[in-house]
């Protein structure tokens, strides 16, 4: 993988975590209304649309990224940002963290390694 296809999906990789982070800012702007018709709701919560605004654009590099690699190299990354989801869970809304969450991640991230040290 080149330097430029390594950064890609490294921005990938946090990238789709942060959406996952504005659809749980979404979810408690949500509950202040919840008197409002659904649709109501829907339509008028501003972090939800961010939120389908930025995975709109995610999945746009993400087909860019697929144009350039494989599905199985770059895959990789994009399960290694999954493991970002509790940190920022942790860090920006004060969900509990534990030692099997954070071991995990260090697993996960020993994967990722091991996987794209493999050769071309």
């Amino acid at each position: 993988m080149s330097p430029k296809d390594i950064a890609l999906c490294a921005a990938f990789a946090v990238a789709m975590p942060m959406g996952q982070a504005f659809f749980k800012w979404a979810a408690i702007h949500d509950q202040t209304r919840a008197g409002a018709p659904l649709v109501a709701r829907l339509a008028t919560n501003v972090p939800l649309l961010l939120a389908l605004a930025w995975y709109g654009l995610t999945a746009l590099v993400w087909f860019y990224i697929l144009t350039r690699l494989p599905l199985s190299r770059a895959y990789a990354f994009a399960l290694a940002g999954t493991g970002l989801v509790p940190i920022i869970g942790w860090l920006i809304f004060k969900e509990p963290m534990s030692w099997r969450i954070a071991s995990g991640y260090l697993l996960m991230l020993a994967g990722l390694w091991v996987v794209q040290s493999q050769g071309s």
